[in-house]
């Protein structure tokens, strides 16, 4: 797809962003809502102007925050926690935060019952399933079978591309990124593994793990188990799924 870009006078969509809880390393520590930069910088670059959403909101805060943004980003991050989808307690569990967990299903939810524009990328993309009624592995490389590695986390650069996924060649993914297969960095250590009924498996990895999902008919509600975000600069077609985000946030 093309480099998308607004009109001059064309209103910035927000794009709002969830966060994840960390402690600053500091006497006494501090607790801090977080982002990594490259989803800010992206949406920024495509167009946007993200948003961060604190957790610890009721859900009546929260639905005050999603009637005024345009769209919604679910980022990356620790483990939904494995009571949500039936799944067993595992030694690789790590980072779970069940309020985040409650904050972006009910962001996920509401953007698909609106709907409103939605991407939802590595955790996001697995919250985005379970979310909606589906499940995961728990552990890909311990339970799925015949699992090739995908967690490279903290073993290569976050824009270390690890293997291809097959695209959908009618999805909007492949239309966004023009192809019908694409080389993915992978940092993550779960994945869907029953498929919410409301979601269309559109892209998958060699192994055969569901690697990106859409709802059709949606205005845009894609979510991807790799992170674009940390590869826009080496493959400028990621940009894309932001472009995507943005413009059909555009009101």
């Amino acid at each position: 797809m093309a480099s998308l870009s607004l009109p001059a006078r064309q209103k910035r969509p927000l794009i709002g962003c969830t966060t994840y809880r960390k402690t600053a390393d500091q006497s006494p520590p501090i607790d801090l809502f977080g982002l990594m930069p490259a989803y800010v910088e992206a949406i920024v670059a495509a167009g946007g102007v993200p948003i961060l959403i604190p957790l610890g909101l009721s859900d009546e805060a929260l639905q005050a925050i999603f009637e005024r943004v345009d769209g919604l980003l679910l980022p990356g991050g620790g483990d939904i926690d494995p009571d949500f989808y039936g799944g067993e307690p595992h030694v690789s569990l790590w980072g779970i935060d069940r309020d985040r967990d409650r904050v972006e299903f009910f962001m996920a939810r509401a953007a698909v019952a609106r709907p409103k524009p939605l991407l939802a990328i590595c955790r996001g993309h697995q919250v985005f399933n379970v979310a909606l009624g589906g499940t995961l592995w728990v552990d890909v490389s311990s339970q799925m079978p015949n699992a090739i590695k995908h967690d490279h986390f903290g073993v290569h650069p976050r824009n270390y591309v690890a293997h291809h996924v097959k695209l959908q060649p009618d999805s909007r993914l492949s239309l966004c990124l023009d192809r019908d297969q694409t080389d993915v960095n992978s940092l993550h250590h779960q994945g869907i593994r029953d498929l919410a009924p409301e979601l269309t498996a559109v892209a998958v990895a060699p192994d055969g793990l569901v690697e990106a999902v859409e709802i059709i008919g949606h205005p845009f509600a894609i979510g991807v188990q790799w992170h674009p975000e940390n590869l826009i600069r080496d493959d400028p077609a990621m940009l894309s799924l932001f472009e995507g985000l943005v413009m059909a946030s555009v009101q």
